[in-house]
């Protein structure tokens, strides 16, 4: 008897395709807002030569990550999606259009000071533009789950990772290039100019949510069929509430601990944005390492098409905890020899792998999370989650440089471990990946056995929390 074969995504079928419209337009928006992101970094970074200035935009950007992502997530659960995202897109052209015209009217040299008020102003502007953006990052898994049926949600969500490794590599391309040209002006022309193209395109898009699905409706009472006039405000909630969305995420047995064991994922792996481009330029050329990140950026595209063609099996929990086991064992690995053949290879694991463990971890949130409070859980999540990498790239940089590098550099680490290790500057940063690797892996050894990931790989098997029919993909059946 032959097996049953494996369900696929159908992106003909109408829903499947506005999914698919969703998402290329949630690709464009997002290469633009890291394009303006990594533009405006080099450009403070070229006018005042102050290493403190790019830290500090860095640090801005992933902490009103972290602090807008609950409230970004109730925007989403109390208004139709498709409004959020074109009100998300509208608010990012509008302060990209007023970024531009102070560009044009303020002097140059005015931003070469770094401690310029104009510059800061500047620098602000622009980074809301971007941070206005993340509503789109939030809006398109809740979209996945109004639009795609259950059984294929994993392959939707590695076209998201799929999406996620383009923007990475379109981004690496055009951004030094434009701000090379023309310093911040054409960055800001093709931002302006790109996403007045995704407003009247979203405009096209038509998805089939025709009523909102309140909390009140869904815990309380079934939804009627025939439905209140289309609103696009909940009745109930429609504030940020936190305690509302803790309490759904407590409810969930072990999803807590699966954002918590995120967060301190996040945590470790602030190391590599603190450190990562130190150690590769420790080994290689300028030119050399930005072609580098360039190519590796391919291997999230071949992860994400991978999970969109395979699926995650029935207990996407495992798979991300096998995942993190590799993914943790490459990192104390690839700096155990200052090569970087060891560091690319490594590197290109941790990419075609990422997509793996972003779309379990999204896969999980959509079956055991009631639709209605999607939103607000996926941007609880992000916000817990992103609030541990900017404490990291604080407290890693220092801590390297004036404890490990002594350390490896004519300490007692020099002298005890760097005969065979290595010494100097380099092999401090090494140290650490590799510390940061054995903990990462201790702790993912250590969840695969805990209670919490048996009580959610249960909840799993349980079912999924399906929109109801007013609002979901199945009773899309046309146009």
């Amino acid at each position: 008897m032959m097996a049953a074969e494996a369900p696929r995504l159908d992106l003909r079928q109408p829903a499947q395709r506005t999914f698919l419209h969703l998402l290329l337009n949630t690709l464009t928006v997002s290469v633009i807002n890291f394009t303006v992101w990594f533009a405006v970094t080099f450009w403070v970074y070229l006018e005042t030569q102050s290493v403190f200035a790019t830290g500090m935009i860095a640090g801005i950007f992933l902490i009103a990550i972290a602090a807008t992502g609950i409230w970004f997530g109730s925007l989403v659960d109390h208004h139709h999606k498709k409004r959020v995202i074109q009100a998300s897109a509208a608010v990012s052209l509008v302060i990209y259009a007023a970024s531009l015209g102070l560009y044009l009217v303020t002097p140059d040299e005015t931003f070469r000071d770094p401690a310029s008020p104009v510059l800061w102003v500047f620098v602000v502007a622009v980074m809301l533009g971007v941070i206005a953006g993340n509503i789109f990052t939030i809006a398109l898994p809740t979209c996945v789950t109004l639009l795609v049926p259950a059984e294929v949600r994993d392959r939707a969500n590695g076209l998201v990772g799929t999406s996620t490794g383009v923007s990475f590599l379109v981004t690496s391309v055009i951004s030094g290039v434009l701000v090379a040209a023309g310093g911040m002006l054409y960055v800001l022309v093709l931002a302006v100019c790109v996403l007045a193209l995704v407003e009247l395109y979203l405009a096209l898009v038509r998805v089939p949510e025709r009523r909102i699905v309140t909390t009140a409706e869904a815990t309380d009472e079934p939804a009627d069929e025939t439905g209140p006039a289309p609103t696009d405000l909940a009745a109930e909630g429609k504030g940020v509430d936190i305690r509302g969305t803790f309490r759904i995420v407590r409810g969930v047995p072990g999803l807590l601990a699966l954002i918590v064991f995120a967060c301190f994922n996040n945590f470790l792996g602030g190391a590599f944005m603190a450190l990562m481009d130190a150690y590769g330029l420790s080994l290689v050329s300028v030119q050399a390492w930005g072609l580098l990140w360039g190519a590796l950026s391919v291997g999230i595209i071949v992860g994400g098409l991978v999970v969109a063609r395979t699926g995650l099996t029935s207990n996407p929990v495992r798979i991300l905890l096998l995942v993190n086991v590799v993914l943790w064992s490459v990192t104390a690995l690839f700096a155990v020899r200052s090569s970087i053949v060891l560091l690319a290879i490594g590197m290109a694991v941790y990419m075609l792998l990422v997509p793996f463990a972003e779309a379990a971890e999204q896969t999980v949130l959509q079956r055991v999370v009631p639709f209605e409070r999607q939103g607000r859980v996926f941007g609880f999540a992000q916000s817990v989650e992103q609030a541990a990498s900017p404490l990291t790239s604080f407290l890693i940089g220092p801590i390297t440089q004036f404890a490990v590098i002594p350390f490896m550099t004519d300490g007692w680490g020099a002298r005890t471990i760097g005969p065979w290790f290595g010494t100097g500057p380099d092999r401090g940063i090494a140290l650490v990946f590799v510390v940061v690797g054995v903990l990462g892996l201790v702790a993912t050894v250590l969840a695969m056995y805990s209670r919490y990931y048996r009580e959610l790989s249960a909840a799993m098997t349980r079912g999924s929390h399906e929109p109801d029919g007013e609002a979901g993909y199945a009773q899309v059946t046309s146009g």
